[in-house]
């Protein structure tokens, strides 16, 4: 059986080769907080982004454009 630390870094490299092959961009973050006793608590974030560009119109020369 895998102690916690392989655990974690198991999930890591999951989490990064889930990001990898992402059509889009995203994020991995990892914090960690010493605890009492000799612990840490590890705190992953990840997240993915998906990104899309728009035209836009200002509203102001969209009513120019009507007149």
């Amino acid at each position: 059986m895998l102690d916690k630390n392989q655990l974690v870094l198991e999930k890591v490299r999951q989490l990064y080769e889930s990001l990898f092959y992402h059509e889009g961009y995203g994020e991995l973050k990892i914090e960690m907080r010493i605890l009492k006793k000799g612990q840490k608590e590890v705190i992953i974030h990840c997240g993915k982004q998906y990104r899309y560009v728009v035209d836009w119109i200002p509203e102001s020369l969209n009513k120019k454009a009507v007149l």
